[in-house]
């Protein structure tokens, strides 16, 4: 017989046996023991939270011969012949590969068929959101006034793509995301019955790694227990298939970042690297570490029910927040969540996390108020143990002649892209909606590093707006689609009575071209 996943294995066969849907099985099975069936569902939620096992659950229970406290019996003809896949009461479709008008019209000229066993018909349509506008349409009437044996059942993860005529039609139920608790749990319990041997710290971090989902943490369990065949599932090997990173690397880098040792973050990451971790991972995974850290620097209270982590992870954790200042911690949630969103796009992407932890370790580098601050901090501490610093020359003589500002050096070649964008920046803002449209009105184009494309606006609205990382993001493509390239942007600001030509290239110069973006 063929291997079967974790997942389908263990699928549950009554109400009592789903998790972390309390509120929906509730509601549910007293609908079933009171007879108040409605006829028209919607089921919201994220992947794997048990939307299309339940919609199995509730078509077996309204058919089940016997039901018993609102769940089926799972020993009557009805029930075995649907958890087997045959009744033809129950009709699972997916919408995705038929989202068309005539398939809905198949659907409709089917529900005026009684059932031939059992009370109802129950149609399940999953990912119900890829219907075209003409198959909800015409769906409607069916589905306000449906025949008194059928029940709709509709199951999505993106529900605001659904039209309002649909959604009032239904009664709604949103699956929540299921708890690290709660996924543990379930995953013990099943590891017990397969008999094999998992660490809790094994288990808590699949649990955490599938972001709420049971099935995801059922599918990297059971890659994991593949890949360890017949060996007992340890933490750190769970480390290595899943590419991740123990926490212990986590709590060195910060305290390479803290002493400004550049050489010693790149040494760590190239042991990261040569451990064969996934990058993306990591960067993901020391953002949550910083949100834990800035949860115990900022709270007073006992924040272990929040905190996911044993007791001598959660004591070191608080030694190394005493250590921290909150500025500190909060700019580094914000480098490293900047890179988050840059990653997920990039072809070389250790030098994008060499490039973030050197501007980590070198706060100049940055003119925004939390590096400001963590550069005040820095000088202070310098202060206090002795070391001078050189006043700027302009300082230590007031009689000496103040040097004139030097200009930014010009590019010795413009790559013909950013030619092309910047010949076309009238036309790309105009494209533009509003208010992105409002906020580069008078944006002015210059070079960074690697001839990277960057976006000069005043400190404020535009460059608070701008900053966001899906409007960065959403800036980004508009540009890679008038070029037909990928390019990427960097927003800058500048601060108010500071000059645009003082600080940066002024690539509408360099090319000869005005692009002043006119009032429509």
């Amino acid at each position: 017989m063929s291997y079967t996943a974790l997942y389908r294995k263990f699928r549950p066969n009554i109400f009592e046996d789903v998790k972390g849907q309390d509120h929906i099985v509730t509601t549910l099975r007293n609908q079933i023991k009171a007879d108040r069936i409605g006829h028209a569902y919607l089921f919201t939620g994220t992947r794997g939270t048990g939307k299309t096992t339940i919609a199995k659950l509730f078509a077996k229970s309204v058919n089940c011969e016997n039901p018993v406290d609102g769940s089926p019996c799972g020993q009557c003809k009805s029930c075995q012949t649907i958890a087997s896949g045959a009744s033809v009461n129950v009709i699972e479709i997916d919408a995705a590969s038929n989202n068309g008008v005539d398939n809905i019209r198949e659907i409709i000229d089917e529900v005026s068929y009684s059932p031939v066993e059992g009370k109802y018909k129950v149609y399940i349509i999953d990912e119900v959101h890829m219907l075209t506008i003409g198959a909800f349409n015409a769906l409607l009437k069916t589905l306000e006034e449906p025949p008194s044996y059928v029940i709709f059942i509709l199951a999505t993860t993106e529900v605001h793509k659904i039209p309002i005529t649909i959604l009032s039609r239904c009664q709604r139920y949103d699956f929540k995301r299921i708890t690290i608790d709660t996924i543990t749990d379930r995953l013990r319990d099943l590891m017990a019955i397969e008999q094999v041997l998992v660490e809790e710290r094994a288990l808590k971090y699949i649990a955490k790694t599938a972001d709420g989902s049971m099935r995801d943490a059922l599918s990297l369990l059971d890659q994991c227990i593949a890949f360890h065949f017949g060996e007992e599932l340890s933490y750190d090997k769970v480390l290595d298939v899943l590419g991740a990173v123990d926490i212990e690397v986590f709590a060195r880098l910060l305290e390479h970042i803290h002493e400004r040792n550049i050489i010693g973050c790149i040494g760590l990451l190239e042991e990261v690297v040569m451990q064969g971790r996934e990058l993306t991972q990591f960067v993901t995974d020391i953002s949550w570490y910083l949100r834990n850290l800035l949860l115990v620097k900022t709270s007073e209270q006992n924040i272990e029910d929040v905190i996911d982590m044993s007791s001598d992870n959660l004591a070191r954790l608080k030694t190394e927040a005493e250590t921290m200042d909150m500025e500190e911690i909060m700019r580094q949630i914000r480098i490293f969540s900047e890179l988050s969103g840059q990653i997920k796009y990039a072809t070389q992407k250790r030098i994008l996390v060499e490039m973030t932890l050197i501007k980590l370790c070198r706060p100049v580098m940055e003119t925004t108020s939390d590096a400001v601050l963590v550069r005040v901090k820095d000088l202070e501490k310098k202060i206090e143990k002795g070391v001078v610093q050189v006043a700027p020359v302009a300082i230590q003589s007031t009689q000496e002649t103040v040097k004139e500002i030097e200009k930014p050096v010009m590019p010795k070649a413009i790559s013909e892209d950013i030619r092309q964008i910047v010949n076309g920046w009238r036309g790309i803002v105009a494209g533009a909606g509003q208010p992105l449209k409002t906020h580069l009105k008078n944006a002015r184009l210059s070079l960074g590093g690697d001839s990277q494309l960057v976006i000069v606006v005043e400190d404020g609205v535009a460059y608070d707006y701008l900053k966001k990382e899906e409007n960065l993001k959403y800036v980004e493509d508009m540009i890679s689609n008038f070029v037909q390239k990928q390019v990427l942007v960097q927003i800058q600001g500048l601060p108010s009575g500071k000059r645009f030509e003082e600080n940066y290239v002024d690539l509408a110069k360099v090319i000869h071209m005005d692009i002043e973006i006119e009032e429509e």
